[in-house]
């Protein structure tokens, strides 16, 4: 048998503006999973201790084992790194010319707290395909272990985006200008440079948060979208910071989003006047991130989120990282 540990990042999707076409990596705040590749099938029912709720497919057998201490599916099938490692395995089995399938144990070791708003399906997605990627060899480009993380997005969320495995397997700020195929572009992160986030204990799940969105948007907020996406990015080429942080609007996705979060606007105004760049709803929510350019300015955004919730009487935790630059990794 092989087996190895990996972490992978939370993430901020959306940043605004940006739905589902962007999104960057928090640093050091993230999920922690090991991969364990049994040599055959023997071996797996010798020594997998929870292959008693394995997933099986022609091209793999995976268990999960949880030992976080959240509350995650109970079957290997409903877990987000199933589908992810199995599109692998489909893909490696093809690429390999082999016939054998693979049998894998997952242990999920530290998590983000699920519903969280900052990539919390993302993390243990990238992480599963990140490590197992390292046990075959290294067989796939970073691009096609996004394309595989976002098979468990598909079951979480039941759309397939990047905006948070993309961030949380590559690291920095990513820009994803397309998919079928994928195309992503990791863009520059000025010095300097804080995300604040808080997040309150309400739980929302994705699909919920996608399922509330209008299926149709008007020109008018089309069109402005469009130019706070380009504004955003050209805010971070040029290292023009006050750009940067006029362009985190969100004319989309916010206006349906904020109704799960408690004084939402009243929080966003004080941060604001506060001096933050930016203030939106961090991925599906229900976190909120400020971004700010002094570890100072970040400190105080901190306290300004903790103020409100407490006073709003929700349980909460708090994150404050500059934007990390690496993302999965061997630990």
């Amino acid at each position: 048998m092989k087996k190895v540990k990996v972490f992978a990042p939370g993430t901020v999707a959306n940043i605004g503006c940006g739905f589902d076409v962007m999104g960057l990596t928090l640093d050091g705040v993230g999920d922690v999973v090991a991969v364990t590749l049994y040599d055959d099938k023997d071996e797996f029912d010798r020594h997998a201790s929870a292959s008693g709720n394995a997933f099986v497919s022609t091209a793999c057998t995976v268990s999960v084992k949880n030992n976080s201490k959240e509350k995650l599916p109970e079957t290997a099938a409903k877990n987000v790194v199933t589908p992810a490692v199995s599109a692998m395995a489909e893909a490696f089995l093809e690429k390999s010319g082999s016939k054998e399938a693979l049998y894998m144990e997952i242990e999920i070791i530290d998590k983000i707290r699920p519903g969280s708003g900052i990539g919390s399906s993302a993390a243990s997605s990238a992480a599963a395909v990140y490590a197992l990627n390292h046990l075959l060899g290294h067989p796939f480009s970073e691009v096609k272990l996004v394309d595989f993380a976002m098979e468990g997005e598909r079951l979480i969320s039941g759309t397939a985006h990047a905006d948070n495995v993309g961030p949380a397997i590559l690291g920095g700020i990513v820009f994803i200008r397309g998919y079928n195929p994928t195309d992503l572009i990791k863009l520059p992160v000025p010095d300097d440079f804080y995300c604040t986030v808080v997040h309150p204990h309400i739980t929302v799940s994705t699909k919920e948060a996608r399922d509330i969105l209008p299926a149709n948007v008007s020109r008018k907020d089309a069109i402005r979208q469009w130019g706070n996406v380009g504004g955003f990015v050209a805010g971070l080429l040029l290292d023009d910071m006050e750009l940067l942080g006029r362009s985190v609007e969100d004319v989309i996705a916010e206006p349906y989003r904020k109704k799960f979060i408690p004084g939402y606007d009243a929080l966003k105004s004080r941060l604001l006047e506060a001096g933050m760049l930016g203030v939106n709803i961090a991925g599906s929510g229900p976190s909120v991130f400020a971004l700010s350019k002094s570890a100072d300015m970040a400190e105080k955004g901190r306290k300004i989120m903790a103020s409100h919730f407490s006073d709003q009487g929700v349980g909460f935790e708090t994150y404050l990282t500059q934007i990390g630059m690496t993302g999965a990794r061997i630990v």
